[in-house]
This record gives structure tokens, C-alpha cells and sequence, in this order.
């Protein structure tokens, strides 16, 4: 029964792909990947990438990271987000950088020749690249997510720094500047405020966030452990979600109705 449900979901998946080579139109208007001012996000082919999530901008996912359903990852303001290996940004969660320098002034993003420009003289952002300086610190304003992190469903992130082997709990906010070191679990709804330093091998929560305990040998081999069961996860997913994608289920069952089948 599994090897004909196999076999019947590649041949649907078969006739997709050369209805698309024909050139009609089975996808849904959603683009999981998307380019922003000449910058098109990286992905490996291990990478997975859910159907409803939004990868945007200057963005770079290490090998088997994943981004999953209704997730949004942004690089839209000229700084880029990186993704490390094994990594991974869960449901509904938010990774973004700061819009544009403080006190910056518009002009037209479809001009190349366009700057965001930051009457301060602390530096401009030109269209597609990178340039100047927004945070406190003096770093430009990326967002870094290493090896080995889990970063939780609805959480937000916005130019901060994540260390490698970082748990993140569900519906944390990290804001601009902060950077949580190696080995560090942060519980479910702490909120890091803006350029704090959250030190190696410890557990945090609350809001603002605060010191719980020292993390154990066993606690810390957890982090790796739940990083690397969402990569097995993610390439289940990956199986299920092939490249041609499932609009073919809605489109076929359109033709069987004898309906008129349009992009939606």
C-alpha cells in the first residue's frame, strides 16, 4: 500500500513538472524565495525551505538549516542574515534586520544609483550592498544565526548575534545589538533587550531577561540533539514538499469538476 502511494504521488508529481514545462501555470502566487534589490537568497540543496515561509533579501542558509511554515526571514535593508548549519527558524518566527540607518531618507529602491541616505554622516546603505553603520557598537546591523541553534516558534530577532549551540524557546524577542554566546538556552517568552550580552553555558528567561542556572553537560548536548532532530524532520518534509510542489492536488481536482483552473 506505501509503495502505491509512492508510486501514484510521483507520476502526479511527473505530470506537474511537464505542465509546467509546457507552460501552464500550477503554482500559487506565494514565493517561499524571493530577490530584493539585485540580492537573491542562498540555499544549499539540503536546505529546506516550507512552502508558506518567506525567505527574503541577503540571506544565507548553511547546509541542512530549515525555515519553516508561515516563518518569515527578511534581509531587506542592505544587511545580510545568515543561517548556520543544522539551523533552524520554526514556525511563525521573524528574523530580520533594522529597516535602514536612523533618521534615513528614502529615495527610489528601483534606481541602482539610489542610497538610503543618513543625514547623521554616520554612513548610508546603497541599494543592493552593504555600507555604513547604524548600531551603538559601531557593527553594521546583520543578523548571525550559527551552528546548531533552534530558534523557536514566533520568536523575533532583529541584528543580533546567535552563537553557535543556542536554544531558543518560543515566542522569545531578541532585539539590535544583543549577542547570546555558545551553550545558552533562553526559555519561552524572554525578551533580550537592545546591545545585552548574554554570557556562555547558562539558562536565561523572564522579561527583562535574567540568570537562571548554569547549564549541565546533559542540558548542553541537548541543544545539538534538538538542532539535528528538526534536520531529520526537515528532510522528511523535504520528501513530501519536491520541487514541482502539491498544487497539483487542488488543480486536478478542478479538472475532474470541469472547472476553468486560474493562478490563485
Amino acid at each position: 500500500m506505501a509503495t502505491k502511494a509512492i508510486v501514484g504521488r510521483g507520476l502526479r508529481e511527473t505530470g506537474a513538472a511537464l505542465k509546467h514545462a509546457s507552460g501552464m501555470e500550477v503554482f500559487t502566487r506565494h514565493r517561499p524565495r524571493m530577490a530584493f534589490l539585485n540580492q537573491t537568497p542562498f540555499v544549499t540543496n539540503d536546505t529546506f525551505i516550507a512552502p508558506s515561509a518567506s525567505v527574503i533579501g541577503n540571506v544565507t542558509n548553511w547546509d541542512e538549516s530549515s525555515v519553516w511554515y508561515n516563518a518569515v526571514v527578511r534581509a531587506d535593508s542592505g544587511y545580510p542574515i545568515n543561517i548556520g548549519y543544522l539551523s533552524n527558524v520554526q514556525e511563525g518566527a521573524v528574523v530580520t534586520t533594522l529597516a535602514c540607518p536612523k533618521n534615513a531618507i528614502e529615495t527610489d529602491p528601483l534606481n541602482t544609483a539610489g542610497t538610503h541616505t543618513n543625514v547623521t554622516g554616520a554612513g548610508v546603505v546603497v541599494a543592493g550592498k552593504q555600507g555604513g553603520k547604524v548600531l551603538e557598537t559601531g557593527f553594521p546591523p546583520v543578523t548571525d544565526i550559527g551552528h546548531f541553534c533552534s530558534i523557536g516558534s514566533g520568536s523575533v530577532l532583529v541584528s543580533c548575534r546567535i552563537d553557535d549551540f543556542v536554544d531558543v524557546g518560543d515566542k522569545c524577542t531578541i532585539l539590535e545589538g544583543a549577542w547570546v554566546e555558545s551553550h545558552v538556552v533562553l526559555e519561552p517568552g524572554s525578551v533580550v533587550p537592545p546591545y545585552t550580552r548574554i554570557p556562555s553555558g547558562g539558562r536565561w528567561g523572564g522579561n527583562p531577561i535574567k540568570f537562571i542556572e548554569e547549564l549541565g553537560d546533559g542540558a548542553k548536548a541537548g541543544i545539538k540533539k534538538r538542532a539535528e532532530a528538526r534536520g531529520v524532520m526537515a528532510k522528511e518534509h523535504t520528501v513530501e514538499f519536491l520541487p514541482v510542489g502539491t498544487t497539483y492536488l487542488h488543480l486536478e481536482d478542478l479538472e475532474k469538476e470541469g472547472k476553468a483552473a486560474i493562478q490563485g
